[in-house]
């Protein structure tokens, strides 16, 4: 059987192993945007329930080991790696409910559970993924539990089987078997399940490696969600003042001991007194030791731990509903400030901070829901990577919410201007729908590596330019590169093109383009935005 605490330490395995491969992992996307890729987006999502974990004892119940990590994922979930992470995850939750304890017949459960939500979630399920993966590894584990009792060996199967389906992905994506990679989804998940088998074999807990910082960071919504997540070595924060003996020893040698049990170590002296700081899990050991140089005087121990679950939840409760004070309101994720000020002009009441680069969870964007003070909520995720993360926010909000199927910022632009203050809510639906369908989106971007996609030769550095999410051409001149996808974009019924520059395109460059795009095309009004968006050049949209 499987204890509370061996699921508790599995768990916390598995996300520090995928911290310490996201990398690895995001270097296997195909495709080469600077995006929130599928490893970092799997790593923060999983990192979500690490912190309310260890807090938990050792004789925590695998029932709310398993609440507390479908929780945390759910709210944590970023990009559509994350989600799928998270309902992976709620199969635990719903299997291993008012279980102390469990053996085989709960975890082949559990998987089943966590692939048929997953797949649910998915409107177009696509084989070869991480939902292939982790559909033949449950089939795997219902198929050898008919041989054994063995709850451990059960989940060694499981990752056998992980492996053997991963490695099988290129056969089931052209994509995948061109560019000479495994799927990134399916790759990140094994890299959980291989932690999670070695705790339960006896392993030790993975520890995380020191991560670089993101060269982009965006600030989201909700800043505060996620601020005390940081991990917690010691418990005691542990402080006291020594009155030096008359043959006191040098306090250099009580630094060194207290280095070995703990951190954050501060030794202060004068001529009669010794002040001492530590973090550690023996405040006993320091003070004893400290008593070789002296008297103790005004000891203070401080659970750290118990300090940092209050403070996650007050936390917490700052996401608070705003009272309701008309019909409609409307939250859009967006990056730049003359594009938050843009939508702010046309009637969006919340913005979350975030897009490309680095994807908002759905706590983020469950707190600009509920701080929207309407009845009906509309969400315009403007990412195809952060539309499932704001579906799993449509269930914990306590009012009505429509996600709009916004892949771009233009499409979000359309929807908005096709709303009706006066109409009620499915006919808006329907005419936001229809407006945000009827635009073309060109994107402008650079490749973050080197690569080979579909037939494109593709070198760091180079113009991505993306007709409508897929790559158009590869070129190496910004301006002939807009003028040219602005080009592709005009059909014969167009009336409008709007051209966004980013936060990397001068205002006399943009200027430029739009007067050459403006004689090339005399009979259709062309309108410049300073977006200040990053990672993207240019935006732009014809309708």
């Amino acid at each position: 059987m499987i204890s509370g605490k061996l699921l508790r330490d599995a768990f916390i395995s598995g996300a520090n192993s995928i911290s310490n491969k996201k990398k690895e992992v995001d270097e296997l996307n195909v495709f080469p945007v600077p995006d929130g890729d599928t490893g970092t987006n799997m790593s923060m999502t999983m990192g979500n329930a690490v912190a309310e974990l260890k807090i938990m004892n050792d004789k925590v119940h695998c029932s709310a080991v398993a609440d507390a990590t479908a929780s945390a994922l759910l709210r944590g979930a970023r990009g559509n790696s994350g989600v799928i992470l998270s309902l992976i995850f709620r199969g635990f939750s719903k299997a291993f409910a008012g279980k102390k304890t469990v053996g085989c017949e709960e975890i082949v459960r559990a998987l089943e559970l966590g692939v048929e939500g997953a797949y649910k979630s998915v409107m177009k399920p696509t084989e070869g993924t991480i939902l292939t993966v982790a559909r033949e590894s449950s089939e795997k584990a219902r198929e050898i539990m008919m041989s054994t009792n063995d709850p451990v060996l059960i989940w060694e199967e499981v990752c056998a089987q992980a492996e053997r389906s991963l490695d099988e992905t290129p056969k089931l994506l052209p994509a995948l078997a061109k560019a000479g990679v495994v799927d990134a989804g399916g790759m990140g998940l094994l890299i959980i399940f291989k932690a999670i088998r070695d705790v339960f074999k006896g392993g030790e807990i993975v520890k995380t490696e020191t991560q670089e910082p993101n060269a982009v960071t965006v600030e989201t919504f909700s800043s505060a969600v996620g601020q005390y997540d940081e991990e917690i070595h010691f418990t005691y924060c542990t402080e006291m003042l020594i009155t030096k003996s008359d043959d006191a020893k040098d306090c250099s040698k009580l630094r060194a001991y207290l280095e070995t049990i703990g951190d954050c170590v501060v030794v202060v002296e004068d001529d009669e007194i010794i002040k001492v700081h530590v973090h550690t899990n023996d405040p006993g050991k320091a003070i004893q030791k400290g008593l070789e140089f002296g008297y103790i005087n005004l000891p203070k121990v401080e659970n750290m731990r118990l300090q940092h679950e209050k403070k996650q939840k007050e936390v917490k409760q700052e996401i608070k509903a705003v009272k309701p004070e008309k019909q409609y309101g409307f939250v859009a994720v967006a990056a730049g400030k003359g594009i938050e000020a843009m939508f702010r002009d046309i009637g969006v009441d919340c913005i979350v901070r975030g897009g490309q680069t680095m994807n908002p969870s759905t706590e983020d964007i469950l707190a600009a829901i509920m701080s929207c003070p309407a009845e009906t909520v509309f969400v315009l995720p403007n990412n195809k990577n952060i539309i499932m993360a704001a579906e799993q926010a449509v269930r914990l909000a306590d009012r009505k919410v429509c996600v709009l199927q916004t892949r771009t910022i233009p499409q979000a632009m359309s929807a908005m201007l096709a709303f009706d203050p006066d109409s009620d809510f499915n006919t808006n639906r329907l005419a936001m729908t229809e407006a945000l369908e009827r635009v073309s989106t060109g994107q402008i971007t650079f490749a973050a590596r080197d690569s080979d996609f579909e037939g494109h030769s593709i070198k760091q550095g180079e113009m991505l330019c993306m007709d409508n999410g897929k790559l158009a051409f590869v070129e190496k001149d910004l301006a002939k590169a807009a003028y040219k996808l602005t080009k592709r974009l005009v059909k014969g019924d167009s009336s409008f093109i709007t051209i966004l520059y980013g936060a990397d395109v001068t205002d006399e460059d943009a200027e430029a383009l739009q007067n050459q795009i403006a004689n090339k095309f005399s009979n259709l009004d062309v309108n410049l935005i300073n977006g200040g968006q990053p990672v993207y050049y240019y935006i732009i949209a014809v309708e």
